[in-house]
C-alpha cells in the first residue's frame, strides 16, 4: 500500500481569505493542497483559474499543489496550469480530447499525471490508462459542488483498482468525513480529499491528525 495523504480541498476555504486558508491548511499537517478547477460547460458550477494555483505556489511554496481539472477540454488549459504551479495534474477520463496524449503531455512537463473517474463511468474504462499515470481519483460524488454525501457505491471501485495496481496511489474525493475516509481506506485507497470537513473544523490541525489515527497512520 503507497503512503497515506491528506488533502484539504481549497474549493471549502473562506474566499475572501485564500491565502491565510492556504497557510491553514499547509499549517495542519496535511500532505498537500487540492484545488478544484470547475468548467461549466463540464460540470454546473465554476470556481478557480491558473491565478489561484500560482497564488498558493507563492504562499506556500513547499506545499504539494494537487490540481483537479474538472473540464470538458483539459488539453486547452494544461500548459496555463503547469506554468501557475501545479506539480499533479488531474484530467477526467470523460473529458474530450486524447487521453494518451494529454497524459504524455503532463509528464512530459515533469508533473504527476493522473487520472479521474466519475461515480457513473465504468471503473473497467480506466485499463487502458493505467500504466500512464501515477495516481487515480475515484469520485466519490457527482462532481461540480462541495458538501454532498459520500456514495458508498464508488468503494467496489477502489477495490478493483487495488487488486490491479497494488502500488498504485488511489484517491478519493467527495463526502469525506471521518467515517468515509475508514470505509474508502478498507477498499484500498490511501489519499483523501476531505473539504468541507477540514475547512469546516475550528482546529484543522487536529482534524487532519484524528483521520489519519483513524485509518492507522499515526
Amino acid at each position: 500500500m503507497r503512503k497515506i495523504a491528506i488533502l484539504p480541498s481549497l474549493l471549502a476555504a473562506d474566499y475572501g481569505r485564500l491565502a491565510d486558508e492556504i497557510r491553514r491548511a499547509e499549517a495542519s499537517g496535511a500532505d498537500a493542497l487540492h484545488v478544484d478547477i470547475m468548467d461549466p460547460s463540464f460540470v454546473p458550477n465554476l470556481s478557480f483559474g491558473p491565478d489561484i494555483v500560482a497564488l498558493a505556489r507563492r504562499t506556500a511554496p513547499n506545499f504539494h499543489r494537487n490540481v483537479h481539472l474538472m473540464m470538458r477540454r483539459p488539453d486547452l488549459y494544461l500548459e496555463a496550469f503547469a506554468r501557475a504551479g501545479a506539480q499533479t495534474l488531474q484530467i477526467h477520463i470523460e473529458a474530450d480530447c486524447d487521453l494518451h496524449t494529454e497524459l504524455r503531455r503532463i509528464r512530459a512537463r515533469g508533473l504527476r499525471p493522473a487520472i479521474v473517474l466519475n461515480p457513473e463511468t465504468p471503473v473497467e474504462r480506466l485499463v487502458p490508462y493505467l500504466g500512464e499515470v501515477d495516481e487515480v481519483l475515484v469520485m466519490t460524488v457527482h462532481p461540480g459542488r462541495g458538501g454532498q454525501k459520500f456514495i458508498d457505491a464508488c468503494l467496489p471501485k477502489i477495490a478493483w483498482l487495488r487488486a490491479r495496481g497494488p502500488e498504485l496511489d488511489i484517491m478519493i474525493d467527495g463526502g469525506a468525513n471521518a467515517e468515509t475516509v475508514v470505509a474508502a481506506h478498507a477498499a484500498g485507497a490511501n489519499q483523501f480529499v476531505a473539504g468541507s470537513y477540514l475547512y469546516g473544523q475550528a482546529d484543522m490541525k487536529a482534524a487532519v491528525a484524528d483521520l489519519r489515527e483513524r485509518i492507522g497512520a499515526k
